[in-house]
């Protein structure tokens, strides 16, 4: 579970950083008042707070994520010190038997008492598909009581049932703050040999403009990164990681078994948005010949020729594109190219960038990821094209011989 706590007044702001959170099973250890209050059912402001249910939404993690928005009157926790206590079990419709519970401490700092406006929390919890039902309380260190208790859905659109999502239905889990951590082994097909990819995917915001990376826009790509690694059918990754804004290369992994999530969220803590180098100042058209030598790079024979490359990431629209005569010298590239350009709004910029430009030159195949939907059925059919294309060839190097 994550829970945010911020307050609506100037003075007062806390930084909206997420705050760690314990769990328990039905055998967890509850004060009698508290279970009472749970099994009650009925909504209590002993401490006055308003208390809004979040309608579980599917993440590009393909994991639903449900919670709540609390506001409560600065006035009432006026004082030099104060502790809120959260506690909130969600309970699966089909296993109402096994709930699962959540407590977290959150100590407020000194608040003066004729202070204006609200303090604002959130908290948040993932649910696979199904129903639940959940009964909330928070108190504060006088032991007055808020309460809430609803009724939640996680549901995918029929068209969208063959989705093969990260939490199966009707399981409780807690939410994962940790976007770099080691993705766990996955079974690979051993039928067949292993397919061999190579990514290169541009971490960069969805505003070219933009300062900072969002949280929302690293998730994205990371979720890409995590769903392309998990397909049974790869057995080699070789991923590049880049940023345009920098015109620099952040991280790079060569032929390897796996992703290493953690060794490229470290190398994404170098992005540096905010500065412009002087250098690249003097450069007319720096960008594009990054690009240029970075598509040249990759597509360019090596030691170990992939079975296709992948291009992941927001559009790079540039005052230049590639010229095709550079992209002529690369040459005939033998395996599929693939775009997955990651566009939360594509009615705003509908054209093609210069990514895309480029691809569609090597008679590659562009997805637009806007939707968790769209991820799940780019992947899918991205590695069914890979198997093709490698049968393909493989019949065609048996027919000449």
């Amino acid at each position: 579970m994550r829970i945010l706590l911020s307050f609506a007044t100037a003075p007062l702001i806390l930084a909206q950083t997420p705050l760690p959170i314990g769990t328990a099973g039905a055998g967890a250890r509850l004060f009698n008042t508290d279970m009472a209050v749970l099994e009650g059912g009925d909504a209590r402001k002993d401490l006055p707070c308003n208390v809004t249910p979040a309608k579980p939404m599917l993440g590009f993690d393909l994991r639903f994520h449900a919670g709540y928005e609390v506001t409560v009157p600065l006035r009432e926790l006026s004082g030099s010190d104060n502790l809120l206590t959260i506690l909130f079990r969600v309970t699966p419709s089909n296993h109402k038997d096994e709930p699962m519970y959540f407590t977290q401490r959150v100590r407020v700092p000194s608040i003066e008492e004729d202070a204006r406006g609200d303090a604002y929390l959130q908290g948040g919890f993932d649910v696979g598909e199904g129903s639940y039902h959940v009964d909330w309380l928070m108190r504060d260190r006088a032991e007055r009581v808020c309460s809430n208790y609803w009724d939640s859905e996680a549901a995918l659109t029929v068209k969208d049932k063959q989705m093969t999502l990260g939490l199966n239905p009707g399981t409780v889990a807690a939410s994962d703050g940790e976007q770099f951590k080691e993705e766990p082994p996955i079974e690979r097909i051993s039928t067949e040999p292993p397919l061999n990819v190579k990514v290169l995917v541009n971490f960069a915001p969805q505003k070219s403009d933009s300062s900072t990376m969002r949280p929302i826009d690293t998730q994205a790509l990371v979720s890409i990164l995590r769903q392309i690694s998990r397909d049974p059918h790869i057995g080699k990754f070789s991923l590049i990681a880049f940023n345009m804004q920098e015109q620099r290369v952040l991280y790079r992994q060569e032929s390897a078994n796996r992703i290493d999530f953690p060794a490229l969220g470290d190398a994404l803590t170098t992005i540096n948005l905010g500065t412009v180098d002087l250098k690249r100042l003097s450069q007319k058209h720096g960008d594009t010949e990054f690009l240029t030598d970075l598509i040249k790079t990759e597509l360019s024979s090596g030691p170990e020729r992939p079975d296709a490359l992948i291009f992941a990431g927001p559009k790079v629209m540039l005052d230049e594109n590639v010229s095709q005569d550079t992209l002529k010298d690369v040459g005939e590239v033998e395996y599929p190219v693939f775009y997955m350009n990651y566009n939360l709004n594509p009615q705003q910029v509908p054209w093609r960038d210069s990514i895309g430009r480029a691809v569609r030159f090597f008679r590659g195949t562009e997805y637009t990821i806007s939707r968790p939907r769209d991820l799940w059925f780019a992947v899918s059919e991205i590695v069914s094209r890979i198997v093709k294309s490698k049968h393909g060839r493989t019949i065609s190097a048996i027919s000449s011989q």
